[in-house]
Parts: structure tokens; sequence; C-alpha cells
């Protein structure tokens, strides 16, 4: 009786680490803290499980070397997975390990049902069986749907899966879950078939979640991983009704809510609803829209040389730079924090304008830029910046595109209209830096490029940074 007393009150400390951490996780700057305050209180839950948990007659957890073997593999991979990934490859590990977590569950509920079958249960018990069945059914078929989808969603991030949909499939989606809630009733019910209404559920529920992604535009992936995000946490939460575990329910419901939040801050970012984002196909393969012609564009493409560039960025007052995925994938974060420290030591005021959805994934831009020491304080998101564009001398635009370009407000036949945008074109002038004219990730041309305060800093970020670094540091 103690020793369960003693792992309640474990419980309650690491559900207090869950929220403490989440909280400083709102914040660059206490980030870091809330991730090792979490990662603390979900060690202690782990060992305080295998060392002091009990059941009904009093046995301890078996097979501890099969446990700590799994805790030991699960920490190297982990531990080397993120000391070698790329930030440009950083989306796809975010999706992979969310998928792992929606596995769990799946695998749980899978093993539980298999606990049933092979235990007898009098007639009495049956409504508690059916209760239990349902958090069973529920946890696999969330556990399925975001292990499944966060498999595509690594795909396309990572380019090995490309866009796909075909005629009423989203109809077909919707007759699919049906199905599964069908299926999944008929598994309640009981009777001798019900492994196979079960396994059924277990099928269909891997299918959709691939259908439900597959269709989604690569422009809308980090809607979709903030979504199977909060699904995982969801999944974890019905684990936790299933073994009357607090940590796990607070734990699964924290990132259930967050995730889930955090979506509605997504949509409103895009000005659009989730709903629009699930069937709307935005950036979807780009095949149609990279289609469209630079010919009904007023103006012409000006290209600019780095040396001038830095004469421009030397004597300014201000300069705003806006980092997009160019930056991340050339690797440049680095480079672009000495040209910003280069910039203040001759005088010139220096901000960063964050957008909610660049990149490939939420706060992609925060932690790339964290990564290379930029102070917090300097990074300003998209409401705070955009009214100080018209008093800005220089906007350099590092990689990005879609989230600059004016069709999102003047273009009502743009898959992008209605999308808030930093509004770069207000500065006196915008040096935009990409390594051709190809389209961005919503597959459209991009109007700011033909303004006549536009000038283009064509080739790799890294290189192109360096050489404005250079040619500022030659100016003296």
């Amino acid at each position: 009786m103690t020793l369960q007393i003693t792992l309640q009150i474990i419980y309650l400390i690491a559900s207090v680490t869950f929220i403490l951490g989440l909280k400083f996780l709102g914040n660059p700057s206490t980030a870091r803290k809330g991730n090792l305050i979490a990662a603390f209180g979900m060690g202690i839950a782990i060992f305080g499980t295998i060392f002091l948990y009990t059941d009904a007659e009093g046995n301890h957890l078996k097979n501890l070397p099969l446990i700590f073997g799994g805790l030991a593999v699960g920490t190297v991979v982990g531990w080397l997975a993120a000391k070698k990934v790329q930030m440009t490859a950083m989306p796809e590990m975010v999706s992979l390990f969310n998928g792992m977590g929606g596995a769990c569950a799946m695998l749980i509920s899978i093993i539980e049902f298999q606990h049933i079958q092979s235990t007898f249960v009098e007639p009495t018990a049956l409504a508690a069986l059916s209760g239990r069945l349902l958090i069973i059914l529920l946890g696999m078929i969330i556990g399925s749907i975001s292990f499944s989808g966060s498999m595509i969603a690594y795909g396309k991030l990572s380019g090995k899966v490309k866009d796909k949909s075909f005629g009423m499939q989203q109809f077909i989606n919707i007759g699919l879950l049906l199905i599964i809630l069908g299926f999944a009733y008929m598994a309640i019910m009981g009777g001798q078939n019900q492994a196979l209404w079960f396994y059924l559920v277990l099928a269909l529920s891997l299918l959709y979640g691939v259908l439900f992604v597959m269709p989604i535009g690569g422009a809308d992936m980090p809607v979709v991983i903030s979504l199977l995000n909060s699904f995982t946490g969801v999944a974890a939460a019905f684990g936790g009704f299933l073994y009357d575990n607090k940590v796990m329910l607070v734990g699964g419901i924290l990132v259930g809510s967050a995730g889930t939040l955090l979506t509605i801050v997504m949509c409103k970012a895009m000005n659009r609803s989730l709903l629009n984002v699930l069937i709307g196909n935005f950036g979807g393969g780009g095949g149609a829209a990279a289609a469209s012609s630079s010919a009904g564009f007023e103006g012409s493409i000006k290209e600019v040389n780095a040396s001038d560039a830095a004469i421009l960025m030397k004597y300014a007052k201000k300069v705003i730079i806006v980092p997009g995925y160019g930056l991340a994938v050339a690797q440049a974060q680095h480079v672009v924090h000495e040209l910003e420290t280069l910039l203040e030591s001759e005088g010139v005021e220096v901000k960063y304008a964050i957008h909610p959805v660049a990149g490939r994934m939420p706060g992609h831009m925060n932690v790339l830029l964290a990564e290379s020491n930029v102070s917090y304080d300097k990074l300003v998101e998209m409401e705070e910046v955009n009214p100080e564009f018209a008093t800005t001398d220089v906007v350099l635009v590092v990689g990005a595109n879609d989230v600059v370009n004016p069709a999102a407000k003047t273009d009502p036949s743009s898959p992008i209209y209605g999308m808030p945008i930093l509004d770069v074109e207000a500065a006196a002038h915008v040096i935009v830096n990409k390594r051709s004219m190809k389209a961005g990730y919503a597959g459209i041309e991009n109007e700011l490029f033909y303004k006549p305060k536009t000038s283009m800093l064509f080739g790799d970020a890294k290189k192109a940074l360096n050489q404005l670094v250079s040619e500022i540091k030659a100016l003296g």
C-alpha cells in the first residue's frame, strides 16, 4: 500500500512537471528549460512504474530485462537521431516521432484486446467489458490514424511521397470513417466474429490515415502535423483511462489540447478553417498553379549583386530579415546571425520577421534561429512586425516565398488568397535571395519579385549571405 501511495505521489509530481514544461515551451527563452523539466517528469514516472507498481495480487512488473532493453534501444536511437538530424529534416523527424506515439497507442489497444479475448468474463461483467472495449477501440482508431497519417506526412516532407487525390475522395473518406465506426460497434457487441471486426477496424483505420493525409497539399503540412500531434495525445489519454494511470492521462490530455490549440492558431494564421485545410488541397502538387504565367505581372525581374546589396544594407538605419525554408535548406542560420551582428556593429537596427507558417512545421524558423544563438527578442511575430515595414530601409527575404506573396491580398483566384502575409513590399527596398525563380511550396508565381522596389539576389542562401558579410567588411 505504501508503494502505491508513493507511486501516486510520483505521478502527481510528473503531471505538474508536464504542465510546467508546457508553460515554459510557450516562450523561446524558456523552451529548453521546459523540455528538460517535462523530460525529468517522464523519467521519474517511468522508473517509478517499473520499481513501485504492483497489481491487485501484489505482483511487481515482470520481464524487467526486456523493459530495460527497450528503454536502452529507444534512448540510443532517440539520442542519435536528435543529434544528427539536420534542421531541414526536423519536420520529418517530428512527424516520425509523432507517428511512433500513435503506434504505441495502437499496440496497447491490440494487446489489451488480446488479453480480453483470452480471459473468461462473467455475464454480469459484460457492461463493464463493453466500456473497456470502447476505450480500447477509440484508442486504437485514433492511434492508427495518427501513425499511418504521420508516416505519409513524413514521406511528403522528405519528398518521398507526392500529393495524390482522386474524384470523390473526401466522400470516400467520410464513408470509410462511418464503416470503421460501424465495425467498431460490431466488435463491442461481441460474438464469435469479435476478433474479425476488431482487426478490420485496425486495418481500415490505418488505411483511413493514409487517405486522410494523402491529398492535403504540402503548404498545409504545418497544420497537419499539429493535428496529428493532437490525435496522438488523445490516443495516449485513452491509454490512461484504460490503465487508470493518472500521469498517462494528464500527459495525453496536455498533448491533445496543446496540439488542438496549435492547429487552431495555425489555421487562423492562414485565415482558413480546419475543414478548408482538410479538403482544400492547398499547395497540392503545384502543377496547375505553377502554370500561371508571369506575363500578367507588371514590371520585370531586377537582379542585384552582393556588392550593391551590401552597400544598401550597410548604410541603412533599419533592416528586417525574413527567414524561410531556403535558409534551413542551405544551413545558413549561423551566417545570417553573423550578418546581423556585423550590421549592428555598423549601427543598423536588425530584426527578424517570423511568419507562423514559415518552414515545414510550427515554430520551424524560431528553432532554426535559436540554434545560431539569435537573441529571442529579435524574433518578431507577423502581427507585431507588419506595421514596421513602412519604416524599414531594407528587407532581406532569405528563402521565403508564399509568406511574402502579395497574391494573398490582391488575387481572389489565388489558392493562398486571404492568408495573412508579411507586408515586406511596404519597405523602401526589398532584396530577395532565392536559388532560382522556381515557385514556392504553394506552386504559384510571386508578384513581389516583379515589383519596382524588389531586387533578386540569386544563389544558395549560405553562399549569398557569406558574400554579403565579406562585402560589408570590405566597405570598412
